[in-house]
């Protein structure tokens, strides 16, 4: 199996690392440019670089945004307004000489946990990441379901009540903003958390408002997509109240809705920092092959 190099594309850090078939090598980052011209240059010193050292193949990329498969053209929106709506695929071909696949950053994250993470052995399942928003991805048959439109997985975009979509009540951030502007206070989404824990009632009616709305989501999405299983990233993953309390709040549901038979199978994500460059190998070899 050849070598693949492979870029994950953030918003502050470019990561850059070398597949030797078996793991992750040769990491590097460099920070984020702010222009096109600069873009190329760090991108194209740096495959030149794995070239030399590795051997490479080809290139995997993750990177933010809706990337278009077929058009080699990231649409959407991103902290990179640069690298949006045009042909960029083929000026990176270009430049590095070699072939591309690109994937967006969640899917590839989601692609990660499907081939050795929390989601080893499952042929489908849903990955919510919980930032800032709600993102995710869709996985059937060990493939990437983009959608129509390429906003397959955009799971934080779904009415968790009348008003406000999850993304506004799924995350720990919104939990602070709301909490902090009831209070008056500037607290951290984990200082809300604790402060919850130690008894404070806004506090805990604001976290509990955080799992109702996640756990109305997953238990949506089991009965939409059917999937193995439900993998959770994030930083809020690493919370070890996070899905006991969205179970919980699950199993309530169920009581609820009494036909509803299936207990989603939800699962903490195992990757972290490295989920978007392992992802990127997956893409690249369900792309062109195992070379």
């Amino acid at each position: 199996m050849s070598n693949i190099g492979l870029i994950d594309i953030g918003g502050t850090t470019i990561k850059f690392a070398v597949w030797d078939g078996q793991r992750l090598v040769g990491h590097n980052s460099r920070k984020t440019p702010k222009t096109l011209s600069e873009f190329y240059e760090i991108l194209t010193a740096e495959v030149t670089k794995m070239k030399t050292q590795f051997e490479i193949s080809g290139v995997g990329i993750s990177s933010p945004g809706a990337v278009n498969k077929k058009t080699g053209v990231i649409e959407g929106a991103s902290a990179l307004p640069y690298i949006h709506n045009f042909k960029i695929q083929p000026e990176l071909e270009k430049r590095f000489d070699l072939k591309i696949s690109m994937e967006n950053d969640a899917n590839c994250a989601a692609l990660a946990e499907l081939v050795d993470g929390a989601g080893v052995g499952a042929d489908s399942l849903l990955f919510l990441v919980i930032g800032t928003g709600v993102g995710g991805s869709v996985i059937i048959n060990h493939k990437i379901w983009h959608g129509a439109h390429l906003f397959g997985g955009e799971f934080g975009f779904t009415l968790s009540d009348d008003k406000h979509i999850l993304s506004e009540l799924g995350t720990s951030v919104r939990v602070a903003e709301r909490y902090n502007k009831k209070t008056n206070a500037q607290k951290t989404g984990k200082e809300v958390f604790d402060l919850a824990k130690s008894g404070d009632a806004i506090a805990q009616a604001e976290v509990n408002k955080m799992y109702w709305a996640l756990a109305k989501g997953i238990y949506n999405l089991q009965y939409s997509f059917d999937p193995e299983k439900i993998v959770i990233g994030g930083a809020v993953s690493n919370n070890p109240d996070l899905i006991p309390n969205i179970e919980q709040n699950i199993e309530e549901i169920r009581k609820q809705v009494k036909i509803a038979s299936i207990k989603p199978d939800v699962v903490a994500c195992k990757y972290t920092d490295m989920a978007n460059l392992r992802g990127a190998v997956v893409d690249f070899q369900q792309t062109y092959g195992e070379l």
